[in-house]
């Protein structure tokens, strides 16, 4: 997309690979570092991510998060804001479990999740929860740009979709809507006259598998 943009901007940036996305393996609010891979990932983005000009840069403060952001500040000169409320949705004992190992032990909360049920996955964090965590500091950092300025969100998968449903004024049942978010790839709000439109998803590479989306 185009450097220029008429009103403010928030790019939501979901960090790079790990290895347990490698594994399927939720990771929710467990903090695990990035691969190899996943910090060439970084690398990768950050220098297309640079090319929209950021006023402000803000993350997740899981380690993986945290290495994704510092390419960008990297390239940009841009200093880090940490924040707790940006992390994946913590989900108690589905954590370190694989999605085949969710299905056997937690069939009915698997079932009832998948059918677009509010449920706390491994007795965690409801999704309006995380919304209600994360949103607030998204608009906070909002509320600091210049005119016309931009905002890069590094986070996860999983929450990222809560904030763009949130933002969008989307009802919770319809958040999965959403397709996943490749690794390192981002997804672009714009902001309108009838509030915050989107205006890319899942971009910043040729189409790939997306791997372990909400962990």
């Amino acid at each position: 997309m185009s450097g220029k943009a008429r009103g403010p901007r928030i790019v939501f940036w979901r960090h790079g690979q790990t290895s347990w996305n490698l594994e399927s393996r939720f990771q929710g609010s467990t903090d695990i570092e990035l691969t190899d891979q996943g910090v060439f990932q970084a690398q990768r983005a950050a220098k297309l991510l640079s090319g929209l000009r950021p006023d402000l840069l803000i993350s997740s403060d899981l380690k993986r998060a945290r290495r994704t952001a510092e390419e960008l500040a990297r390239v940009t000169g841009l200093e880090v804001d940490h924040h707790e409320g940006l992390r994946e949705t913590y989900a108690g004992d589905w954590q370190g479990l694989t999605n085949q190992e969710i299905r056997a032990r937690f069939p009915e909360q698997y079932d009832a999740w998948a059918m677009g049920e509010p449920v706390r996955r491994g007795g965690g964090e409801l999704s309006t929860e995380v919304a209600d965590r994360s949103v607030p500091v998204v608009l906070a950092a909002v509320e600091k740009l210049p005119e016309d300025g931009t905002l890069v969100v590094v986070s996860h998968g999983g929450t990222i979709r809560t904030m763009l449903g949130r933002l969008l004024d989307l009802e919770p049942t319809q958040w999965e809507r959403f397709g996943g978010l490749s690794n390192c790839c981002w997804s672009v709000l714009g902001q309108g006259a009838r509030g915050w439109r989107l205006l890319e998803h899942n971009a910043g590479t040729l189409p790939q598998p997306v791997i372990g989306d909400e962990t």
